[in-house]
Parts: C-alpha cells; sequence; structure tokens
C-alpha cells in the first residue's frame, strides 16, 4: 500500500511540475513577446521623435570617439612603416595620412558635434602650428556647426524664461543668423519694437561637455602612450577650463560690457548692448547689428569700404618694400592698387583693437575669426565701424607674463636677437627659442633675423612656414606644453587675425608694426611707473615714453611724405638740385 501511495505521490508531483513548467514556458513567451513588441516600439518611438537622437546616447559617442582614434592610430602605425624616414616617399605618404585623419576627425566633430566641433574649430585655426591637411580640413567646422529644431529653442527659451516665444517677441525667425557648436542666434523683435539678437544655447551642449572632455583626456593619453611624442594634453587642459565660461551666457554679457567700456576711445568699435532684463545662462538678449564678414571683400568694395584709403604708413612702404599683388610702382594697374589698399584701414583698426586689449589692458578676446568681426559702413560719417561678437572666450594676462610679451615683441620688431632668446625663454620657449620666434610672428627664422618690418611676406615663405608646421610637429606640441597657459589662446588668435590679414591682403604692413610698438611703450611705461615711488624717477620715464612715442610718429611721417605726391616732388626737386650742384 505504502508502494502504490509512493508511486501516486511521485505521478502527480511530476504532473504538477509539468504543469508548472508549461506554464513558465508560456510566460516566458509571452514576456518575450512584450519586450519585443517594447522595443520595436521604442525604436519607431526614437526613430521618429525629432527631440532623441542616437547621437545623445553615450555609447554611440564614446564607440564612435574610440573607434575613430583607433582607425588614425592604426593608419599611421602601419603606413609609414615600411618607408625610408625623410625620403620623398615618406614625406608624400605622411601627407596622405594626415589628409585622411583631418577627415576622419572633422566626420567625429560633425557627428558627436558639440564640444567636438568646438575643439576642432581650435584646431582649425592653428594654421601656422599644425600641417596644413588637418588646419585646411577642420577650417569647415565653422560652418559646418548643427543647428537645433525650432521645438529644442523653445524648450531652452521657456525653461529659462519662463515663457513662450510668442509672449516675448512680436516676431521670432525660425531660421538661424548663424548657428555655431554651441549654440546659435536668431533675429527677433520685441513686444517694445525693438530689434535683437537671441543667442540660444543647443539643450544638449551643458549635459554632455564635461562628459566629453573626460573621453578626450582619456584617449588622448591613450595614443600619448602608442606616440610619446604626441603632446596635446594642452588642448584638453584649455576645453576644462574655457569651455564652462563658454557655456555661461551671463559671462559672456560682463566680457562685452568690460571691453565696450576698456576700449571707449575707439569710436570705430561697435559691441552690441546686453538686455539684461532677458538673458540667462543659456540665453543671451543682445541689440542686433548686421554687417559684412570681416574677410569678404566683395561686401567691401560693394559697400565702399576703404577702396583706395591706405594708412599713412602703408602708402610710404609701399614704394620700399612693395605690395604681393603689385609688384612696382610704375608698373601696377589701378585695378591692382584698388585691391591692395581694399579694406586697409579696417586691417588697421583690428589691429589697434588687439594690440590694446593684449599689450595694454591684458583682457583679450579670443575668438576673432571671421563671423565674429563684421564691418558696416556708417551712413552719417561714411567710416567703417568693426562690430565685434560673441565674447564668451577671453584670456586674462597677468601683469609679469603681458610684460615679458610686450619686451619680446619690441625685441622682434628691432631684430635685437638676445632679447628675443631672453624673453623667449621667460615664456618657457627654451632652447626652442627659434622656432617660438617663428610661431609667434608666423615667419621664417631668416626674416626674424633680418626684422620682420623689413619685408613683406612672400608666397615661397607662406609655403615653408605651413610646410615646417608638419616637420616641426613634435617640438611645436612640446613648446604648446611648456609655455604658460596664457600663451595658447593667444597663438590661437594671432593666427585667426593673420588669416584676416592674408584675406585682406595686409599682413606684415608697416601701420601693424607701428601701432603694436606704441602699445608695447605705453604698456612697459604705465608698469614701470606703477613701480616706481619717485616723483624725479616718474618724471623720467614720461619723458622716455612720450620721446619713444614721438619717433614713432616721425618715423611714420616719414614714410607718409615718401609716399605721397608731395613726397615724391619735394624728393624729386632735392635730387635734381643736388645733380645740378655737381
Amino acid at each position: 500500500m505504502r508502494e502504490g501511495g509512493g508511486r501516486r505521490l511521485h505521478l502527480r508531483e511530476k504532473r504538477c511540475r509539468g504543469a508548472s513548467e508549461a506554464g513558465l514556458s508560456v510566460m516566458a513567451r509571452r514576456v518575450l513577446k512584450l519586450a519585443s513588441l517594447a522595443a520595436a516600439t521604442t525604436g519607431v518611438y526614437l526613430y521618429g521623435n525629432k527631440f532623441l537622437d542616437p547621437n545623445d546616447f553615450g555609447v554611440v559617442r564614446v564607440g564612435r570617439a574610440i573607434a575613430t582614434t583607433a582607425v588614425i592610430t592604426y593608419d599611421y602605425l602601419t603606413s609609414l612603416r615600411s618607408v625610408p624616414y625623410g625620403s620623398e616617399e615618406y614625406d608624400f605618404l605622411k601627407s596622405q595620412v594626415h589628409l585622411r585623419s583631418a577627415e576622419r576627425l572633422r566626420e567625429l566633430c560633425c557627428a558627436n558635434r558639440g564640444t567636438f566641433i568646438k575643439v576642432g574649430q581650435h584646431l582649425g585655426a592653428l594654421d601656422y602650428l599644425l600641417p596644413e591637411e588637418y588646419t585646411r580640413t577642420l577650417k569647415v567646422l565653422h560652418s559646418q556647426a548643427p543647428q537645433s529644431t525650432r521645438q529644442e529653442i523653445e524648450q531652452v527659451i521657456r525653461e529659462d524664461l519662463g515663457k513662450e516665444i510668442k509672449e516675448l517677441f512680436a516676431s521670432f525667425e525660425d531660421a538661424p543668423l548663424g548657428a555655431a557648436s554651441l549654440a546659435q542666434v536668431h533675429k527677433a523683435v520685441l513686444q517694445d519694437g525693438r530689434t535683437v539678437a537671441v543667442k540660444v544655447q543647443h539643450p544638449k551642449v551643458q549635459a554632455q561637455s564635461s562628459k566629453d572632455i573626460l573621453l578626450m583626456e582619456v584617449l588622448l593619453l591613450v595614443v600619448k602612450q602608442i606616440f610619446p611624442d604626441f603632446e596635446f594634453m594642452w588642448l584638453v587642459e584649455e576645453a576644462k577650463k574655457n569651455l564652462p565660461l563658454e557655456l555661461d551666457f551671463l559671462n559672456e554679457g560682463r566680457n562685452a560690457e568690460k571691453v565696450a567700456h576698456m576700449l571707449k576711445n575707439f569710436d570705430f568699435l561697435k559691441v552690441p548692448r546686453i538686455y539684461w532684463e532677458l538673458s540667462t545662462r543659456r540665453v543671451l538678449l543682445m541689440e542686433f547689428m548686421e554687417g559684412g564678414q570681416v574677410n569678404d571683400r566683395a561686401y567691401m568694395k560693394r559697400n565702399g569700404i576703404n577702396v583706395n584709403e591706405a594708412s599713412t604708413a602703408e602708402k610710404g612702404s609701399a614704394l620700399s618694400d612693395h605690395c604681393p599683388c603689385q609688384p612696382s610702382r610704375k608698373t601696377a594697374s589701378p585695378g591692382a592698387s584698388q585691391g591692395c589698399a581694399l579694406g586697409k584701414k579696417v586691417s588697421r583698426n583690428l589691429g589697434k583693437l588687439y594690440s590694446e586689449m593684449i599689450f595694454v589692458n591684458g583682457f583679450v578676446h579670443c575668438d576673432p575669426h571671421p563671423g565674429n568681426v563684421l564691418v558696416k559702413k556708417c551712413p552719417a560719417s561714411g567710416k567703417a565701424h568693426i562690430i565685434l561678437l560673441d565674447h564668451g572666450l577671453y584670456q586674462v594676462l597677468s601683469e609679469s607674463f603681458r610684460m615679458d610679451y610686450c619686451h619680446l615683441w619690441q625685441a622682434l620688431i628691432k631684430a635685437d636677437m638676445k632679447r628675443v632668446q631672453k624673453y623667449s625663454r621667460r615664456l618657457g620657449a627654451g632652447d626652442l627659442y627659434p622656432l617660438f620666434a617663428c610661431m609667434l610672428t608666423a615667419r621664417s627664422w631668416e626674416s626674424v633675423n633680418r626684422g620682420i618690418d623689413r619685408s613683406p611676406v612672400s608666397a615661397s615663405e607662406d609655403i615653408e612656414i605651413r610646410s615646417n608646421a608638419a616637420a616641426y610637429l613634435p617640438q611645436i606640441t612640446q613648446l604648446l606644453n611648456n609655455v604658460p597657459r596664457q600663451m595658447l589662446l593667444l597663438l590661437k588668435t594671432n593666427d585667426l587675425l593673420r588669416g584676416i590679414e592674408s584675406a585682406l591682403q595686409t599682413r606684415a604692413s608697416a601701420s601693424s608694426f607701428l601701432n603694436m610698438s606704441r602699445c608695447c611703450i605705453r604698456a612697459v611705461s604705465t608698469y614701470q611707473r606703477s613701480k616706481s615711488h619717485s616723483l624725479y624717477r616718474r618724471a623720467q620715464i614720461s619723458l622716455t615714453e612720450a620721446l619713444s612715442l614721438w619717433q614713432i610718429n616721425l618715423y611714420e611721417l616719414f614714410l607718409w611724405l615718401k609716399g605721397s605726391r608731395l613726397g615724391n616732388w619735394v624728393i624729386a626737386l632735392l635730387s635734381r638740385m643736388h645733380h645740378c650742384t655737381h
């Protein structure tokens, strides 16, 4: 009986277990169906939802960055392995690898957007410091920044200002005036009729920026282990320091007001007024100003800006140094002369602004790419105004750095090689001071020794400088790691300004060096007076300053006489009188 009962119990347990397993199997199938349905629904939702983008998921961004870095690293490791170093074939292949890598880097920046585009733009601005394949390829990032949708813009304004766009503005243009890596600008009209520019931050940049910088830091550290000469950690350090400041639009508004007050004596400078009552960390409301980009020579010609108008120094130097597009004074056509004179006053005034910011005030707008510097002819006076935009990135220079930098530029202008070496070393260049001088001036070492104000930049010299950027890349990156951090943004600013000068055909003009000399003399004299407690010593410093400035004015007058009709007539008369007496 017990045996029969045990068998029945075992059969019952088996049937129960089978039923249970069957139930679990059915449940598992149901769960799997629900999961599949949920996954499919989520996929369709993500695909169709304008507010969600696969690029916003960390795993996608990280995976893409790692893959791109790995491919670029593998390309450099394998493509040049079997080619003799220094041969023509090696140089050709290296150029091809640079170009492929730059294109991959550009694609990564465009895909990951935000911080990646910002860093790519920074690299693209280093014209004379990085291989041309990189700078030429990455420059397009200034015009390929992503745009936020109307819904995203409405979301940011709603969250920050607590109102809808239609409540704040009588009109608001959907198409942005311009889009950058961190924000975009729209034209709008307030309810009271004022036309304004509304700068709105891309909604996802804040959340992604710190993670992106950490990712870049890790990847650069890995690459440095493979290529010990690869010294680009300065790039991450700069991004860590500057990006939080650029993402705070209230800081940008304060910078705009500070520089407008600081340079109020320059009546040709216009900085948009800030409307604080409608500004936050992610939304900045400014006075609307329009004009043509500073490198747009066609715009300046159409609007009659500075055609055939050159500075006194430039008129004088046209005879002695010759303009790049004007082989000789006698054979130059009117069209060539007009082309050379075009924009010279704009270029000279821009040089004045930056000399004042760098040498005198130590507060420097560090993003003067053409989209941030506009020109417009004033209808009342007929003079050209310079409109300075985007005040998010400024470099504050310490007093000691600013004085060393002043002394170094004075030495470079005077071709005083002992002082060039002394102040280059003080700024961290060490034994690489000749390379440092070439990086600062974008001139060959031969031109630096001869005097950078003695002759214009020739096409062959420009090619030499650009090719040297590739040849001396390890030494350049070493220098960038050794110099004070304040120098990094100045180098970028120098290269951006040189790009504008090249577009306006005013590189290495005499007036730019005269303006720099004036500002250096004023800055050094002001510093010396502040450190002196003797009334006699302060008077002595002021007298020396006045004499130095007078010498520069006299030299500028000499150049003007040399280039003017009156001067030519006087010189011809004196020459004839001298000939007659003999």
